[in-house]
């Protein structure tokens, strides 16, 4: 029986479901990332202006897309992993009910043929004393008991292949579904690069004007970095007057903390990973670091920026105090609200109406204000930034991740 049980329990079983269910989850969280795109692109199809904010969000799709498809195929090679195990688990179990059949078929034989030539009561009767004649009933008890044993693993491990047979023929369909659902992402594919050429093609008409857009786009971004720095490194100062030290050297600004901050800024570092979204909904379409919006063409981002519906509204990912509200840097970027947690600045870039102003106690989730809808772009994004002094983080790795 413990062979038996040995062999039910295939090698790496466990780690493999719980892989599968962890692949599972990322996959249904990219298809709902591109449906939502979907949505916003469909809000905005009215408009026959090919644009960049269409071309971003189209290429974003690809990138999920291309996501969908690695995880559906490592799924399916999870699966036919379970399938070859599966069927070297049939395959011994088979040998093994193979033995027991003729064993126990020799051991019936054997019985028939004993029992011809005399009989079990005369075989203990035989014997030369009370001892032999004890062990000798003993020897047939546990005879008896063997055989039963036999016919009972004999009829668990048919069972056990029985049902060992139906889960890898449900592994297998789960397989052949896979494999249809890969090739309908693939289609997808298909269908997302011809619209990416579309656009592209569409927008290469116009692109020296477009180019000029990224070059202005790419000045606008750098004057607002370099205000946001500034803004910064002055409340830095503030920080320092408050805390008793002054700094005067703007090159190596460092902030002291009080014990208060100290301890907002340790909770806000705590939670890295865990921060709520800065929009109810929303997907990331343009990551930290360098991106290129059009070939040929890389640019810088600060932050992230996260593609959400009109009209929606950005929140604070974490309790501190409203630092700056301004348009001052750049007007055509919207508002810009800063918010101080210790050492820490998160920074919310392209806001339309503001909620709250300069000193304001903020809570995680509070709302700040709405998100200005780019009409050239047809996006309706905000920028998040996350600055440790004046160096600046990928907010995606302080953004809680969903399953």
């Amino acid at each position: 029986m413990l062979f038996i049980a040995v062999l039910i329990s295939l090698p790496g079983f466990a780690i493999a479901q719980k892989t599968k269910g962890e692949l599972e989850s990322k996959k249904k969280k990219l298809q709902e990332d591109i449906q939502y795109l979907n949505d916003l692109l469909e809000k905005t199809a009215n408009s026959k202006q090919s644009s960049l904010g269409r071309l971003m969000t189209v290429s974003k799709k690809i990138n999920l897309q291309e996501e969908v498809i690695e995880t559906v195929s490592k799924e399916i090679d999870i699966i036919q992993t379970q399938i070859n195990e599966s069927n070297d688990t049939i395959g011994s179990m088979e040998i093994k009910l193979s033995d027991l059949k003729k064993e126990y078929a020799r051991m019936v034989v054997d019985a028939y043929k004993t029992e011809k030539g005399y009989n079990q009561l005369s075989f203990v009767f035989a014997s030369k004393d009370f001892e032999q004649a004890a062990l000798r009933m003993r020897y047939l008890q546990e005879y008896q008991i063997y055989r039963h044993r036999q016919a009972l693993m004999i009829d668990s491990t048919s069972k056990q292949i029985g049902k060992k047979v139906v889960v890898m023929q449900a592994t297998k369909d789960e397989k052949k579904q896979l494999l249809e659902s890969e090739e309908t992402e693939k289609n997808a594919l298909a269908s997302e690069k011809n619209e990416q050429q579309h656009i592209y093609d569409q927008l290469k008409g116009k692109e020296k004007e477009y180019r000029k857009e990224l070059k202005e786009k790419e000045k606008a971004s750098q004057k607002l970095d370099a205000a946001i720095k500034k803004l910064v490194e002055e409340e830095i100062r503030k920080s320092n007057v408050y805390a008793k030290k002054n700094t005067t050297n703007s090159k190596s600004v460092e902030l002291k903390l009080t014990p208060e901050a100290q301890a907002l800024s340790q909770n806000f570092e705590n939670n890295k990973g865990k921060l709520p979204w800065p929009v109810v909904q929303g997907v990331i379409t343009r990551s930290f670091g360098v991106y290129s919006p059009m070939p040929g063409i890389t640019m810088s981002n600060d932050g992230v920026d996260i593609a959400t519906s009109k009209g929606a509204i950005a929140r604070s990912v974490f309790d501190g105090t409203v630092s700056i509200v301004t348009d001052d840097p750049d007007p055509s970027q919207g508002k810009v609200v800063i918010i101080k947690h210790g050492e820490y600045f998160t920074v919310y870039i392209h806001l339309n109406e503001v909620f709250v102003k300069a000193g304001d106690k903020v809570k995680t989730k509070q709302t700040l204000g709405t998100i200005l809808f780019d009409s050239q772009n047809q996006i309706n994004d905000l920028e998040l930034e996350i600055w440790k002094g004046q160096n600046k983080l990928d907010p995606q790795e302080w953004l809680f991740v969903k399953d």
